[in-house]
């Protein structure tokens, strides 16, 4: 289905980056020109998406294959042009209720990257505004990519502009961070390379055998249909190995532990328009990936390796929550509060029912906007006293009311406070979690403890930034948020608000991907994996 029959999906890709190439046009040195071309793309991207949401229509889930199991959902506004013909890779993507908000969080975060650069801290030169622009467009390429080896392609070439904003714009440490970003990443993304490959090579020998004109495809959604009407079987040991393949190159990504040591520094040396991508966006291509490619290409496997997945997840979200309690560092407090969330998005996607994928999607759109929010109170802060130490704040909500208040919103959504945006989505998520037949009640309890901690960090960051008394004489003469600064933090909690007590507005267009996800993995047509 494409809607209007115009190309809605690759005007709002290539928008970004044909903003990009724009600023090379502009003259040198009008930094602020580039920072005002930059944030009217972004604006204009936002706006194309706003208009494909209204545009997408939820309905039901089919279609069926020939032994009743589900092809996938019906894909919308779908663009397919033949890209490497003699592998069968092609130009292809579509919207469905999967990757919608994920591409409208991309464009809405966009702006606030941008936004940021607006710091006396952050110099927009022309190389920095034309990364930013690329990088979203890389993002919302992985997102929209239904061939496998697009997404790759958009999946890699993301990484590409952060790496160098880190290392070239990053604070201190900044040099080792980008290293490691992109060692650990890129590592992880050769074996999803070499699962695609196999996965591509072993479906065009299977189908070569009864149609001998078939040159091969990347195209997800036909490989899927293959495994379930029964022309593709895979042999058990290899499809762990590619299960593996994909699911190593998403973990690190999405760093589920043990396979997040990178992110701290990543986050703590990346200046403040990278990290809102890096954390808000970027994140989720890991959660996004289990759900596109583990859970629809391996249901069975899916269901075996649940509960490992489920133990190290449960892991990731104590232990992360409580080394966030003991940081000092408010930049290292919330990357480990990310690594924590991230964790709990994983255990509810291997709940594997609709409870706890819808509360998984949903909670990437509310871990984003929040996330994003607190990197930009950082940056005020740090604009400011130049320092981002807890034990260097104290007593601001009689300095700075306003700032406080946002901050208190946005720290009460991300604990889940009931009437935001972080409640809806682990509360779906728990109820997934302990109704689940691979997980359970002992996995629902541990979450249940990493909210706790979550709830500890939370207000302890609130306590020592603007409760008691002012200590340090030079917050007393600290300004409050300027208009931009408000306006920026006064979006963002708005969203926060708005999906909390209407949270239907995201989960309405997720029901039927998601209903067609689970009845793939109830009632799939693969033969079995499992011995």
């Amino acid at each position: 289905m494409n809607l209007l029959e115009l190309p809605w999906l690759s005007i709002a890709l290539w928008l970004p980056a044909l903003g990009a190439l724009l600023l090379f046009l502009l003259p040198v040195g009008r930094q602020a020109l580039y920072r005002q071309v930059a944030l009217g793309v972004t604006g204009a991207t936002f706006a194309v998406t706003v208009g494909i949401t209204w545009l997408f229509v939820s309905g039901p889930y089919g279609p069926l294959g020939p032994n009743g199991a589900v092809i996938g959902p019906p894909l919308q506004f779908v663009e397919q042009l033949s890209w490497i013909p003699a592998f069968g890779a092609s130009y292809s993507l579509g919207l469905d209720g999967i990757n919608l908000w994920l591409i409208v969080l991309t464009s809405l975060l966009a702006p606030f990257a941008v936004v940021a650069t607006w710091s006396r801290h952050t110099r927009p030169t022309r190389t920095m505004m034309a990364l930013l622009l690329l990088m979203e467009t890389a993002l919302l390429g992985a997102f929209m990519s239904q061939d496998m080896l697009l997404f790759y392609v958009f999946f890699e070439a993301a990484l590409i502009p952060a790496v160098l904003l880190v290392g070239m714009w990053g604070s201190e440490g900044h040099t080792r961070a980008a290293f490691r970003l992109f060692l650990y990443t890129f590592a992880g993304s050769v074996l999803m390379l070499i699962g695609i490959i196999a996965l591509s090579v072993l479906h065009r020998t299977a189908i070569v055998a009864t149609d001998p004109g078939f040159s091969g495809t990347f195209e997800l959604r036909r490989i899927v249909a293959d495994m379930q009407s029964g022309a593709f079987v895979l042999d058990p040991s290899i499809g762990r190995l590619i299960f593996g393949a994909f699911f190593i190159a998403f973990a690190v990504k999405m760093a589920l532990w043990p396979f997040h040591t990178w992110l701290p520094d990543a986050y703590a040396a990346a200046p403040t328009p990278v990290a809102i991508l890096l954390a808000g966006v970027m994140s989720k291509f890991g959660a996004y990936g289990l759900i596109r490619f583990n859970l629809t290409l391996f249901p069975e496997l899916s269901a075996w390796a649940a509960p490992a997945i489920g133990i190290l997840a449960v892991i990731g979200i104590i232990y992360a929550a409580a080394v966030a309690f003991s940081q000092n560092d408010l930049s290292r407090v919330i990357a480990y509060a990310s690594i924590s969330h991230m964790n709990m998005i994983a255990l509810g996607i291997f709940a594997l029912n609709s409870l706890g994928i819808d509360g998984a999607l949903f909670q990437m759109v509310a871990h984003g906007v929040t996330t994003a929010a607190l990197f930009l109170i950082v940056a005020v802060l740090y604009d400011r006293r130049e320092v981002r130490e807890l034990s260097s704040f104290g007593g601001l909500w009689m300095v700075t009311p306003k700032l406080a208040g946002v901050t208190l919103l946005i720290l009460l959504a991300m604990i889940g406070l009931p009437g935001l945006s972080g409640f809806v989505g682990e509360f779906t998520m728990m109820q997934g979690v302990f109704t689940s037949s691979e997980l359970g009640w002992p996995f629902a309890a541990g979450a249940a403890f990493g909210v706790i901690l979550a709830a500890a960090y939370g207000l302890r960051i609130f306590h020592s930034t603007f409760m008691g008394e002012v200590e340090n004489a030079a917050n007393l003469d600290m300004p409050d948020l300027n208009r931009r600064e408000y306006l920026a933090l006064g979006v963002l909690a708005a969203v926060v608000v708005l999906v909390g007590f209407f949270p239907n507005l995201i989960f309405a267009p997720l029901g039927g991907t998601v209903e067609g996800l689970i009845a793939g993995l109830t009632n799939s047509g693969v033969a079995a994996l499992l011995p």
